[in-house]
């Protein structure tokens, strides 16, 4: 039993910043939580962990042994769960990683609708613009924009989104619309970083930005005002869009659409939380008008 209860402790570094908050995670002391380490190390003899003045992180040796530990306590919870007769009922702590404007735009109803019918199933949610890794980080299911790596990975498709390039009616009727991406030097842009290099099938466009935001968001608050053209993600705006606040601009000429997947780690023998919240987020994003994109 010592042995099971300092693997959980281990894991409960995962996706922690320090070891104090792997403690407080796992409700232990700080203490405790090192003897276990120690143990571990001791009868593993490996070093698991890499200390310094920062904090600690993961030696490759403990980046193995924490993706093992993952999956085998998560196969304990789920033979514990079957045995009581609660693998049918979602329930416990579900981690959740995803793009932020994504989270904002798609996601939040997607999750305010699971947690609704799933009153028993705690949700943490990490937003961030990187690709995760779930076995490292501790984390159940992803929401991943972009190609996906090489992986042992469940994956499940929900469509695609483009970049698009869009400005408000009163800017083209003021301006003119641009026919060919090489027109756009003689434009207001708009974008979060100057010099503005956007990717268009065939070509890329190098030029000053007219108007650098710090936010992909106050960009687009910039271009419903009327202040100039901006490229992004399509689900940022799809509102605008349809509503005609916003109008497409050069859709000839975007790049090729980018894959959105959730992605999760133990496939059929995931907990009925993560395969509920799959099933759940897959049928509403399939589903979602910013898929819909021609």
């Amino acid at each position: 039993m010592e042995r099971y209860r300092d693997m959980q402790l281990f894991a409960a570094l995962a996706g922690q910043p320090s070891l104090a908050a792997a403690a407080r995670l796992a409700q232990v002391s700080g203490p405790t939580l090192v003897r276990a380490l120690a143990r571990l190390e001791a009868r593993l003899r490996v070093t698991l962990l890499q200390r310094s003045t920062r904090g600690v992180s993961l030696t490759d040796a403990g980046t193995a042994y924490m993706a093992d530990c993952v999956r085998l306590l998560a196969a304990v919870e789920v033979a514990e769960a079957s045995a009581k007769g609660l693998h049918s009922q979602a329930q416990g702590n579900l981690r959740v990683f995803m793009p932020l404007l994504f989270s904002r735009y798609v996601m939040a109803p997607v999750l305010a609708a699971y947690m609704e019918r799933y009153p028993l199933v705690r949700l943490v949610a990490h937003y961030h613009d990187y690709y995760p890794n779930l076995h490292e980080e501790g984390l159940d299911v992803a929401v991943l924009v972009g190609e996906l790596p090489n992986s042992s990975l469940i994956a499940r498709p929900v469509g695609h989104v483009r970049h698009v390039l869009c400005a408000s009616p009163g800017y083209l009727a003021a301006h003119g619309e641009p026919l060919h991406p090489d027109a756009l030097r003689q434009h207001h842009l708009i974008a979060d970083a100057d010099p503005v290099q956007w990717d268009f099938a065939h070509s890329q466009l190098k030029a000053r930005a007219r108007l650098r935001c710090a936010t992909v968001q106050g960009a687009i608050n910039a271009a419903v005002q009327g202040a100039g053209l901006v490229r992004c993600l399509n689900y940022p705006v799809h509102e605008h869009l349809a509503s005609g606040r916003l109008r497409r601009v050069l859709p000839g000429f975007e790049p090729p659409a980018v894959p959105v997947q959730v992605v999760y780690r133990e496939g059929r023998h995931a907990s009925m939380r993560v395969r509920s919240f799959v099933d759940e987020c897959v049928t509403a994003l399939r589903g979602h008008p910013a898929f819909q994109l021609a």
